[in-house]
């Protein structure tokens, strides 16, 4: 066992979406020196995760939400098309992608995001500020030790070159841990029997499975167990590919994703409160009447005030109009109730909450129905067995009877683990078994977190110097935030995450910052001094374009006048005898308020990039 040590240094465990998109704010924020390592168990993971490996998708498998929505950086809504267009190497890429324009409402490839993160990660090293530095280690985080003030990352099957590349066990000593580990693998219990079988797809988004797809003979019988976003790539990939075998596509809700309209683009609206609960709350039953009441006013109040909205997407708006409105509703649920509800209706509210894009949806629905290539069958899998000639039978309970279908390849896609005293991951395992963490108290999915996202032990306080971004914090997100749906898929959520983590996390390692003087930010934004009340906006909206800059130089120049409207707030503060705020408080404030800007969920990115002020003031890098 080795251990490493050097000052200032942030430990980001997963380098997928989430770790990489929070790296690279590190690097950007950061002003002072600092080591940021990026530890990833799955090197092929780098930058791209399970969603957007290239080797575990298809040219076929797009994305479901607009290429115009993909962007890692929400105040740089056309950051990814840009790329797409203008900078991607596309010598490798098929012929249907490689005179292709992308639009904002258009599709795109997911295995093309992978290179969009490696490009822009690269550019935040070559970008960052003088002594900030990334360092990228293979190996798995199977523990964190955590003490007042740092933590030790325990990392395994870590090659060390100082020991002539033999696999060992590392301690990185941390000033702070980022936990970005992604989706956990939900365990199909129905499948036991045939885990390892050819005939078994176990992961649709890995490089074998894709080639067991393909590989199915054309006049094969496939059976897809789910019918939501991953079951259609399945039924993409086959159906573009000439499959000519029926195709059963099978769950417990039968529910299938919409197609979003042509030139569709994201929008918030403000609708009333919905009044889902009564003095008290009276019950299921009675609570999924009147949800289903205020649901269906809100979408006839939608449709009469917003014409102008497609009714494909009505469900969207209510759905995010009502984010606002559920926490405070949520909380008077009674906690199995609240669980029961999400379990009943997780795939009703992914459904409503969000579509999926016309280049799968229209392939695959086109072919379902009466007569059509692929059959949809409502019912539980209860068990897949294997027969003697090769096949599997998949035994599906219905609401009145049990049916069987014998299948060349049975492709599962039963989804994520949620809870996470159930991962099978030994670093959640050993967090949890020691109370480091504990599993989210009110929905039973992902874990507590504080919010600023640390993670909180069983006494409700931060455990240590250790945040989490991403899927891990669902439940929280749910609660606080009313977010609800797909969240795996939720790219917004983790844009937002990676700006309050890596900045919050800034705010107690480097030495410009005070976070002592917590209650400075809301005075100073809420003074009633006008002058001081210009001048805090004025320093805010600098460190605003200083955060989102991609260049060092105009990083530096923006620091340099935030400096100097840092010192003007000083000497308006100090009037009247008044001893002023340090520097480094009205620093912790200004940014403090600058990150709260950055992460407004109230509004698209479009429209929060022109309310920064940020049209036209971010350069490209070349």
């Amino acid at each position: 066992m080795k251990s490493f040590d050097r000052f200032r240094r942030v430990v980001v465990v997963g380098a997928g979406l989430a770790g990489t998109a929070t790296a690279i704010r590190f690097l950007r924020f950061a002003r002072e020196p600092l080591e940021v390592v990026l530890v990833e168990r799955r090197p092929e993971y780098r930058s791209s995760g399970v969603a957007y490996q290239r080797e575990s998708n298809h040219w076929h498998h797009v994305f479901n939400i607009q290429a115009g929505r993909m962007s890692a950086f929400r105040e740089d809504v056309d950051d990814f098309i840009g790329w797409a267009n203008r900078e991607a190497d596309r010598s490798d890429w098929p012929a249907d992608w490689r005179d292709f324009e992308f639009t904002e409402s258009g599709p795109a490839p997911r295995r093309i995001y992978q290179d969009y993160l490696e490009s822009r990660l690269a550019e935040a090293v070559r970008e960052a500020a003088a002594g900030v530095v990334l360092v990228e280690l293979d190996g798995e985080a199977v523990d964190v030790e955590v003490f007042h003030d740092h933590a030790h990352v325990v990392v395994e099957n870590l090659a060390d070159p100082s020991e002539g590349g033999e696999t060992g066990q590392v301690i990185l000593k941390a000033d702070h841990v980022v936990l970005a580990t992604g989706l956990e693998t939900k365990y199909p219990a129905f499948a036991a029997d045939v885990l390892e079988h050819p005939a078994f797809v176990r992961s649709p988004y890995s490089q074998s499975g894709i080639e067991r797809v393909l590989d199915v003979r054309k006049d094969g019988v496939v059976a897809i167990v789910g019918t939501l976003l991953s079951a259609y790539d399945t039924a993409t990939l086959l159906l573009r590919r000439g499959h000519e075998g029926p195709i059963h596509m099978i769950s417990g809700s039968g529910l299938t994703p919409r197609t979003y309209p042509p030139n569709h683009q994201h929008q918030v609206l403000e609708l009333p409160a919905p009044q889902l609960l009564g003095d008290t709350y009276e019950g299921r039953e009675e609570f999924v009447r009147r949800f289903r009441e205020e649901w269906d006013r809100a979408c006839a109040v939608l449709t009469r005030e917003h014409p102008e909205v497609s009714p494909v997407v009505v469900t969207e708006r209510v759905a995010k109009s009502w984010e606002p409105y559920l926490p405070a509703i949520l909380e008077r649920i009674p906690t199995d109730e609240l669980r029961g509800l999400l379990d009943s209706y997780g795939s009703l509210l992914a459904v409503l909450r969000v579509s999926a894009m016309s280049y799968t949806t229209n392939i695959v629905d086109a072919a379902m129905g009466e007569g059509g290539q692929i059959a949809l069958t409502t019912g539980r899998v209860q068990h897949i067995s294997a027969t003697g000639a090769g096949t599997l039978v998949v035994s599906i309970a219905g609401q009145d009877s049990t049916r069987t279908i014998e299948a060349d390849l049975v492709v599962s896609n039963f989804g994520r683990e949620t809870n996470y005293e159930r991962a099978d991951s030994a670093l959640w395992s050993n967090l949890l078994r020691k109370k480091v963490a504990v599993a989210h108290q009110r929905t039973g999915r992902g874990v507590e977190v504080d919010p600023f996202g640390r993670l909180l032990g069983p006494d409700g306080t931060p455990s240590g110097p250790v945040s989490v971004v991403g899927s891990p914090r669902e439940g929280d997100e749910i609660i606080r935030n009313g977010r609800t749906g797909a969240f795996t898929f939720n790219l917004a959520a983790i844009k937002n995450h990676s700006v309050e983590v890596a900045a919050t996390s800034l705010h107690r390692i480097e030495s410009c910052f005070d976070e002592r003087s917590t209650e400075l930010a809301g005075t100073l934004t809420g003074t009633a001094d006008p002058e001081l009340r210009d001048a805090v906006s004025q320093a805010v909206m600098l460190d605003v374009r200083r955060m989102a800059t991609r260049r060092r130089d105009d990083r530096e120049a923006l620091a340099v006048r935030l400096e100097g409207a840092i010192q003007r707030i000083r000497d308006l503060a100090a009037r009247g005898g008044t001893a002023p705020p340090t520097d480094p408080a009205l620093r912790f404030a200004v940014n403090s308020a600058a990150t709260t800007k950055l992460t407004d969920l109230s509004v698209t990115p479009r429209e929060l990039r022109f309310l920064l002020g940020l049209e036209g003031s971010v350069e490209p890098v070349g």
